[in-house]
């Protein structure tokens, strides 16, 4: 099976959230061109193809998510 590659320790991660489109972008290290290739319940993974390196995430509906989940966590804390 063929592997990708991660990037060890990465020295900074770099986050955007769009609020318009309830999305966050997060990049392994400065944000660079990568193909998207989407892993399921809307999260998408980003590759750098050249060198088959994950570069970052992108994950949609991440606040409307993240509302619900706590909503359903009330009272188990």
């Amino acid at each position: 099976m063929e592997a990708l590659k991660m990037i060890e320790k990465a020295k900074n991660i770099n986050w955007k959230y769009d609020p318009g489109a309830d999305v966050l972008y997060i990049s392994i290290g400065e944000p660079r061109n990568a193909e998207g290739i989407d892993i399921g319940d809307g999260i998408i993974s980003r590759v750098d193809s050249a060198n088959k390196e994950i570069v970052g995430l992108t994950i949609l509906n991440f606040s409307a998510r993240t509302l619900k989940l706590m909503g359903k966590n009330k009272g188990h804390g």
